[in-house]
């Protein structure tokens, strides 16, 4: 019988929503989660039917990192799946489900800023699924995170279409990383930004110190970083971290507002966007001006490019494709 996996997903109106769904652990993700999640984004990136995705959360938590206890079987083997499964008849179905088996024992913790160690830890504890061994090999830890939290973050900065993170709740280690590494973050009043690997004597992963100092500098970050304090959503916002905070009760609505924005733009122009934006703090001025240019001339090529020189000339509102 196949594992069932917390991570649903479902496609309306050209928007992808992906939702964590374990409430009881704050959304820490299992390796098989992770790599659920890296699936999808690879998924969507390919289907012309997903224009916009909004990722999130259940419960109190967003993501509060990653967590070895609620995963006791190994991962499967990764195979990107049909962004929208059919269900019975043909009829598109929903993505995973949660089941009672993959939930942690009892006293799993409810909140990463005062559980221990083995309870919710960063990425790099992590063993694709399976306990840790007593004796460790030469490479272990540094191949953990290249296949598992850092191929996550590079599937959504890689995502072809823009990804707006929902933050519900608590976002701590892995989970703030994932959160950052969207195009877009709305949170809510109550959510808040932990760098918790400092309390656990850890390095930061999950390309922590590749994010961080790009949107906030670097002495901002070291702050983060060497302290490990909660971070409110305010006080995020001022620091850019947050587009934009809301009330809990509105985060869905103007996550879904900005979604259906979103999917009824320019899907190439805004991918292409993402590409140079993404890429412009690794190069110099004639490379960035160079991908500029290539990027322009690949999307004057595209259907929505077109119509939007039509729609101008004509002094009508475009309606554009995706394509």
């Amino acid at each position: 019988m196949p594992v069932k996996i917390p991570v649903h997903h479902r496609v309306s109106g050209r928007v992808a929503t992906v939702t964590l769904d374990r409430p009881e652990a704050l959304n820490a993700l299992t390796p098989a989660q992770r790599d659920r999640l890296i699936e999808l984004f690879t998924a969507f990136s390919a289907d012309p039917e997903v224009r916009a995705v909004v990722l999130t959360g259940t419960g109190r938590g967003f993501c509060a990192g990653a967590d070895l206890r609620g995963d006791p079987t190994p991962a499967p083997a990764p195979t990107p799946p049909p962004v929208n499964p059919p269900g019975p008849g043909g009829t598109p179905g929903p993505g995973g489900v949660s089941d009672p088996s993959t939930t942690p024992s009892p006293g799993a913790p409810s909140d990463p800023s005062t559980a221990p160690p083995a309870a919710t830890v960063p990425a790099t504890a992590e063993t694709s699924g399976r306990p840790p061994r007593a004796g460790r090999v030469a490479g272990d830890v540094s191949r953990t995170l290249r296949l598992g939290a850092q191929r996550l973050i590079g599937a959504v900065l890689d995502c072809e279409k823009p990804v707006i993170a929902a933050v519900n709740g608590t976002a701590a280690g892995l989970g703030a990383h994932l959160a950052l590494a969207c195009d877009l973050v709305l949170a809510a009043e109550s959510a808040r930004f932990i760098e918790v690997f400092v309390r656990r004597g850890l390095v930061p992963d999950a390309g922590g110190a590749y994010l961080l100092p790009r949107l906030i500098g670097p002495q901002r970050a070291k702050e983060l970083m060497f302290f490990g304090d909660a971070l409110g959503a305010a006080d995020a916002q001022r620091l850019g971290l947050v587009n934009r905070v809301v009330p809990d009760a509105e985060l869905a609505e103007t996550a879904a507002a900005w979604a259906d924005r979103l999917a009824s733009g320019p899907t190439r122009a805004l991918a292409l966007t993402k590409q140079l934006v993404n890429s412009s703090l690794e190069t110099d001025r004639a490379a960035a001006f160079a991908a500029e240019a290539a990027a322009q001339e690949l999307n004057m090529a595209t259907h929505d490019a077109q119509e939007g020189l039509r729609s101008f000339a004509a002094r009508e509102s475009p309606v554009f494709r995706g394509r």
